[in-house]
């Protein structure tokens, strides 16, 4: 079976991080949105990315944010990569392309989603969340795997929302996403990891 890269999101703790780091995920992410319960800011983020062994990829987490800061925020975490959260454009998109920056730009999937959309961005890697009329992900919301099955089948995604160690095998039969995104379902509390459902979560999807 091929297993899809998983990234563990919403990072706020140093020793939390190197022994995630250390079980075999392939990304971790930090949440750079202020309204987020697990915000941490690009200092702090790179406190714990300057410690982390180098086959790991880093994500920034953005919502929304000018494009002048995601510039600063990168340079003062030394992420490797931002994801979008928020309403960017395709334009912005493509600043962030001719600044070489990579991006993973993510859609909240609602029933009336257009997978259209998808054509518009000038990229190769998205990915998609449930919907929450509260927050920008991490919410523990799943998306009906069925209905998005398809979009899978013709696009590099990433899925997220509401996966955990019980539910992220039948996740990825369903849909053999190109990336697995996991936060809460994996957490003792907001930005609080816990270690062994991060092990049981690549346990079953492994098996």
């Amino acid at each position: 079976m091929r297993i899809p890269g998983l990234k563990i999101c919403g990072i706020a703790k140093k020793d939390q991080a190197l022994e995630i780091a250390h079980l075999g995920v392939d990304a971790l992410g930090f949440i750079f949105y202020p309204k987020s319960p697990r915000f941490i800011d690009p200092d702090d983020a790179r406190k714990i990315i300057q410690v982390l062994p180098p086959f790991v990829k880093t994500v920034g987490v953005f919502v929304d944010e000018p494009f002048d800061q995601i510039i600063k925020s990168v340079r003062q975490s030394s992420i490797d990569l931002v994801q979008l959260h928020g309403s960017e454009t395709p334009e912005y998109c493509s600043h962030l392309s001719k600044a070489r920056i990579p991006w993973i730009k993510a859609f909240r999937v609602k029933d009336d989603f257009d997978p259209g959309v998808l054509k518009k961005y000038p990229g190769k890697h998205f990915l998609l969340d449930a919907w929450s009329d509260d927050a920008y992900g991490g919410t523990g919301k799943t998306i009906d795997w069925g209905k998005i099955k398809p979009l899978f089948q013709e696009n590099n995604l990433i899925l997220a929302g509401g996966i955990n160690p019980e539910n992220v095998k039948l996740a990825f039969e369903t849909t053999h996403p190109h990336g697995i995104d996991v936060s809460s379902g994996v957490e003792n509390a907001p930005g609080d990891k816990s270690i062994s459902k991060v092990k049981a979560l690549i346990k079953n999807l492994s098996d």
